[in-house]
């Protein structure tokens, strides 16, 4: 079980710490009373941040129980999807990349 947090690949790395803590915890409000999510708080508690395209970001979409975020320094542009924790997820999810900061 676990919550998958996907952020846009384009998003800069400074903002992406923050926008992944306000995702998770929006994604608790809002389903805070699902079976899944009550289970997963009081026991694993796993995530994982990824990196995402454009492409994968929309495609993402579909899945439900999604909480979609936006970034006001950015324009209020879409910037990242937190998805309310469960056992399986469709099978493109297993091939997103974990985020990790920028070299340099």
């Amino acid at each position: 079980m676990k919550m998958y947090i996907l952020v846009k690949e384009d998003v800069p790395d400074h903002l992406v710490p923050v926008i992944a803590a306000h995702a998770s915890l929006a994604c608790f409000r809002k389903y805070e009373h699902d079976a899944d999510m009550q289970r997963w708080i009081n026991s694993v508690f796993k995530k994982a941040v990824c990196k995402v395209t454009g492409t994968e970001f929309e495609g993402a979409k579909q899945v439900e129980k999604n909480v979609l975020l936006t970034e006001s320094s950015l324009n209020d542009q879409e910037v990242c999807l937190c998805f309310s924790p469960r056992d399986e997820y469709p099978k493109s999810f297993k091939f997103f990349r974990l985020w990790r900061p920028t070299a340099g």
